[in-house]
């Protein structure tokens, strides 16, 4: 019975609810609709009623909606066991001489056909509601570029600031008002972990407005970008006008405090303890990168991260430990003794150690030890010095009025580099740390036999001068006591401020008088200029060779005209050249009131001295100074101008070697008043 409802379900009514015939469908133009009635096979009774449609599961088909067709065999009426009394008859109609119901055979239900509508038709509907959208948004799209037309790009951001759908002169003026003070407010600025504040005025920053406002686009005409205008903002960059040296002078400023010089790794000795210094990289601003940066990104408001440049170290930290452990330590674990003669021993203490030795990068990372043997010679030589025997060079002596060799003595001293050259394997040995000192022969200087092969057997030039004050006669009988038995080998040049050295009050120098820009004065070492013209007269008849030596600015009566010499500690000096084969040596003779020069030697030259005629005098002028110790009276004297020519002739053939002329101006000497 499931069957049979189901499919009288899919069944077309065939009559009308009072078993009449259906009426024909009209169309809606009044013609006369299909007949959608269902056929009936023969010999069915065509007369009989059709059962009434069920709607048991829901309302019957709409009647405009496409209806379905189903062809239902006929199939002949059953007899039933029911009673035909118990079966009511409708009034007036007649009565069935046997009541049957109709068995529907159980066959499989054929495909039921449904009327598809046409593809045009199915898309109509969308089509249209899509259509409407479009215009909608093109109505729209229409209306947003006509009302912001002429106007910045909405969204539009300069440092953070909001010009978006603002007139160009609106938005310049809002840019002004919020972007120019920026220019005159500190930035804070960080390199690395520095921070520190520029102001873009004072570093030559300047907005460009017209650049600025020149890369805000003109009014997008691509749709999606004007609908993500609504939620999105774009950002245009400020662009700068710069003063380059005033930036660079500002990034130097923020360099000076943020740069870090790299810390080395090293190991330092001190006070007989070694320790580590750890090493720390280095930092330094990265100046034309860092100035870039600032101007990239100073209107941001936010600190700008300036870049920095690593500067790495040379030594690491395993290279500190290294020498720490393997050198240092062991170094300080006690004294380095030298054991010299006669049981006497040197020593360098632990806190010593440090003055000797050191570490110096290896290149590699770590530290190479580095000895001064210097300073070691220093701290032990003073403690055997009593145990060596000094060389002494031979000299000549007068005392027997004429030349004598004294035999030099040769030395017997440590060799100092042989000693301690052991000294890195002293320093770190945990062993003994002790060493022999190694003696050895030192000849002297000049020796016996040099000496004696100097030829110096005679007088071949002398020269005395006198005259002098008693202060004066103080300084020239040290300076000269200096002098006497002084050596000059041949080919040798000589030089008076070097060999008698400083000479001031601590030498035992006094006061005396001197030349000061031209007129008398008193200094302490005083009247060595006569000692300085005695010498230089005496070198000069013994045929030696001028090297340099510095007239006085005016005359003095007690020396030979352009035929003298001055000197002066440290400034001018007197230096003469030995030109022979052999040596020569100076000697000194002093008195309260004269001193004398000879050189000794061997005889090879005769010297002949030629004074020129005095020319061109010269009146002196007159200075009045102050009573006093500072003001020494004179009565003056006219200068000139004069020469000297030094005729050389050979001793032994009498043929002229040289023939030089020099040529002196003195100054005259002024007429001092004191008053």
């Amino acid at each position: 019975m499931q069957q049979s409802r189901s499919m009288r379900q899919g069944v077309k009514r065939v009559s009308d609810a009072d078993g009449s015939p259906p009426e024909k469908n009209n169309g809606v133009d009044g013609s006369e609709a299909p007949d959608n009635s269902v056929p009936v096979s023969e010999g069915s009774a065509q007369d009989q009623a059709a059962p009434e449609e069920s709607t048991l599961d829901g309302p019957a088909p709409d009647e405009s909606a496409n209806e379905i067709t189903t062809v239902i065999p006929v199939v002949p009426a059953v007899p039933t066991d029911t009673d035909p009394s118990d079966t009511e008859v409708p009034a007036g109609a007649a009565e069935p001489t046997q009541q049957f119901e109709p068995v529907l055979p159980a066959v499989a239900p054929e495909p039921l056909a449904v009327d598809q509508p046409s593809a045009s038709k199915k898309w109509v509907k969308p089509a249209l509601i899509v259509g409407g959208i479009l215009a909608v948004g093109v109505l729209a799209y229409g209306v947003d570029v006509f009302a912001s037309s002429g106007n910045t790009p909405r969204g539009t951001q300069v440092a953070g600031i909001d010009i978006g759908n603002r007139s160009p002169a609106d938005a310049e003026t809002v840019l002004r008002a919020e972007l120019g003070p920026r220019l005159v407010e500190p930035v804070t600025v960080s390199a690395d972990d520095v921070e520190s504040e520029i102001v873009p005025a004072s570093a030559g920053i300047d907005v460009d407005w017209s650049a600025t406002l020149a890369g805000v686009n003109e009014q997008p005409l691509n749709p999606i970008t004007r609908i993500t205008s609504f939620f999105s903002s774009r950002e245009v960059p400020v662009v700068s006008s710069v003063d380059q040296a005033a930036l660079d002078a500002s990034m130097t400023v923020v360099a000076a405090t943020s740069d870090r010089a790299p810390v080395e790794g090293a190991v330092v000795i001190s006070g007989g303890e070694a320790s580590g210094v750890s090493p720390v990289v280095g930092r330094a601003l990265d100046l034309p990168g860092a100035a870039a940066t600032f101007v990239d990104e100073w209107s941001s408001g936010d600190v700008v991260d300036l870049p920095v440049d690593d500067t790495p170290v040379t030594v690491t930290q395993a290279g500190v430990d290294r020498a720490l452990q393997d050198v240092a330590q062991p170094a300080v674990s006690g004294e380095v003794v030298v054991n010299g003669r006669d049981g006497k021993e040197a020593t360098i203490g632990v806190d010593q150690i440090g003055e000797i030795l050191t570490f110096a990068p290896d290149g590699s990372g770590g530290l190479t030890p580095q000895y001064n043997t210097d300073a070691a010679v220093r701290i032990l030589a003073p403690q055997l010095v009593s145990t060596e025997v000094q060389p002494k060079d031979a000299s000549i002596t007068l005392a027997g009025g004429a030349p004598t060799v004294v035999p030099g003595v040769v030395g017997d001293l440590i060799n100092w580099p042989e000693t301690v050259k052991e000294l890195p394997v002293l320093l770190t040995s945990t062993g003994s740390r002790a060493t022999p000192a190694v003696y050895g022969p030192v000849p002297p200087a000049l020796t016996t036999e040099g000496a004696e092969a100097l030829g110096i057997k005679e007088v071949i030039g002398e020269y005395t001068t006198g005259g002098f004050e008693y202060a004066s006669g103080v300084n020239i009988a040290l300076a000269a006591s200096v002098l006497n038995g002084a050596i000059v080998e041949p080919g040798e040049t000589f030089s008076f401020n070097e060999f008698t050295g400083p000479r001031g009050a601590a030498q035992g120098y006094v006061e005396s008088g001197i030349i000061n820009n031209g007129r008398p004065d008193k200094a302490v070492g005083g009247g060595i200029s006569q000692l300085a013209t005695t010498l230089y007269n005496a070198t000069y008849f013994a045929g030696m060779e001028d090297v340099a030596h510095t007239e006085h600015s005016y005359y003095i009566s007690r020396y030979p005209e352009a035929r003298e010499a001055t000197i002066f500690d440290g400034a001018i000096d007197l230096q003469f050249r030995n030109p022979s084969k052999t040596g020569v040596m100076i000697q000194t003779i002093t008195t309260s009131s004269n001193v004398t020069v000879r050189i000794w030697g061997t005889k090879t030259v005769d010297v002949e001295s030629i004074t020129g005629s005095r020319t061109s005098p010269t009146s002196p002028n007159t200075v009045v100074l102050p009573k006093g110790d500072g003001c020494i009276a004179s009565s003056g004297a006219p200068g000139f101008t004069t020469s000297d020519t030094r005729v050389i002739t050979d001793h032994a053939t009498g043929a002229q070697v040289s023939s030089d002329t020099r040529t002196v101006k003195y100054d005259p000497v002024p007429i001092v008043k004191c008053e």
